[in-house]
Order: C-alpha cells, then structure tokens, then sequence
C-alpha cells in the first residue's frame, strides 16, 4: 500500500483532486452553491497559529483536569497529523473537478509549496506520507526537503475518483448530470458516473490513517493530499456524518492539524491554516 520515496530527507526527486465534492471545495456556499462546489482560494483569516492548543483555554480550579472527563483532554501522547493540502494547480483556479488526473502544480503552486516547507522547517517532523498524484508529491517533496524527514507514498491518500466528471465546473456537471449530482451530494454511497464514492474514499483514506498511527505511534506525521481525502479525516476526527464535508473549507497548500489518542479520541486543533502563504506566520508552534 505504501512504498518509501527516496532517502531520508526526500533530497531524490520522486517518479511516481480536489475537491469534496468539488473541484477545490474551497469557498462557503451560497443558497444557489452548495459548499464543497468549486470555490476560490481565499487564505483564511484565522489568527490563531496553526500549532497552538486548538483554541482551548488553560483550566482553572473549578474546572476537570486532563483527566479525559468532562471537558478535560484525552489522556497519553497522541499521533499527531499534519494535514497539508497540495499548492496551486491549474484546475483549482479553474475551480474545475480535479481527481485522479495526474497535473502538475503551477509556478505559484510550487512557491505555495516551499512556504509550507518552511513553515514546518523548525517542527519536530518525523515522517512524511503523500498521495502519489504529482501535484501532492511534489508538496511533500518540499516538505522532506527542508524538514529532512523521510518521505513515503501511500495510494491510499489519492483523490477521489470523479469519472466523467473531471476537468468539468459545478455548473457544468449541474448542467449535464443534475439528478447524478444531487444524488452525490445527498448520499456518500453515491457514485459519480465512472467515478468513486465518497464511502469508498472513505475506507481507503482511514485505512491509511490507521497504518500511519500504528507504524508512528506517538511522531508527528505530515499528510500531503487533496480534500477529499483530508475532510474525510476531519470528519473522522470530529465524528461528523460524511455531509459536513461539504460545510469545510479547504484552501490550496492549506494546514490542518488533528492528534489521534489510543482508544479512538481525536482533538483537532487547527483548521485551514494559511498564515504561510499571506507573510504573517512562517513558522510552525
């Protein structure tokens, strides 16, 4: 399922799409578009660092302890994930369905990807895992880069399939398929025509999840894929039905960070964190 990519610190270049629910799945919706439909790649505004507590306050006296109960935090050291959406392709501009269509990164897409480097550059990287397609290898390889960590490709983490669909807009495919659509989007068993379910995504992506929690326990791991894949993983982590997929938004070369614990808990403590690419944060807490 898995195969490792070079050396320790990804220095050899490797040989080896967008959306939940659509290309790019980037904006909020509107009440004609629904979330997840290709949107643009505002960077998010959040002021809270991506490495920092999840916005959880200090406890005090009259509050639980890290005791796992009431409002406390799960006990023991987790896995942490650091959820790295690919930089900038074509397709995501376009706001065009991009799934198992191997295209490369734009010039920006490749600047995009060097500022998540070092933004992770400083951090405590253990290991490095990404979906073959090009446009996250190439991510994760400027990761390894200037982290240093080793870099291994998982299948598992590739986009959805999105059949007939891709390269296509959400006006496009509304157009062509509405009664296919409106099923896809109602149901995560439903199937894109040639394509995948979000279902089927579903038991791939958390399948890799469970290798690198075993095979990691208790490192930092850094996950470079697409959304599909990493809402799939958030959902998991915040125990939401598959629909919240299409309520997150993800920008391009975007941060996300969630702690897995023995027993099943899971805390994420960062959300689309882009403060690399705006100037305002290039380092890692």
């Amino acid at each position: 399922m898995s195969e490792p990519v070079g050396s320790p610190g990804g220095k050899r270049a490797s040989t080896a799409s967008e959306p939940v629910g659509s290309p790019g799945g980037k904006r909020a919706s509107t009440a004609s578009e629904p979330v997840g439909s290709p949107g643009g790649e505002r960077a998010s505004t959040a002021s809270e660092p991506v490495g920092s507590p999840g916005g959880e306050r200090a406890s005090t006296a009259s509050e639980p302890e890290a005791s796992g109960l009431g409002w406390g935090r799960p006990g023991g050291r987790p896995t942490t994930t650091l959820l790295l959406r690919h930089g900038q392709t074509e397709m995501s501009t376009e706001r065009r369905f991009a799934g198992r269509g191997d295209i490369p990164l734009t010039a920006e897409g490749v600047r995009q990807a060097g500022l998540a480097g070092q933004r992770l550059a400083d951090s405590a990287v253990d290991v490095i895992v990404t979906s073959p397609l090009q446009r996250s290898r190439r991510t994760a390889e400027a990761v390894a880069e200037a982290t240093g960590a080793p870099l291994i490709v998982d299948q598992d983490l590739a986009e959805a399939d999105f059949g007939v669909w891709e390269g296509l807009t959400f006006a496009e495919v509304r157009k062509q398929w509405p009664d296919e659509l409106g099923a896809w989007m109602a149901s995560p068993d439903a199937v894109p025509p040639g394509g995948e379910s979000f279902a089927m995504v579903a038991l791939r992506v958390l399948a890799a999840l469970d290798r690198v929690t075993a095979d990691h326990k208790e490192a930092t791991a850094v996950l470079v894929s697409h959304v599909t894949p990493i809402k799939t993983l958030i959902c998991r982590a915040l125990l939401a039905p598959p629909d919240a997929m299409f309520r997150i938004n993800l920008d391009v070369a975007s941060l996300s960070r969630v702690d897995w614990f023995d027993g099943g808990s899971a805390l994420v403590r960062s959300l689309n964190d882009t403060a690399h690419l705006t100037g305002k944060r290039r380092r890692w807490r």
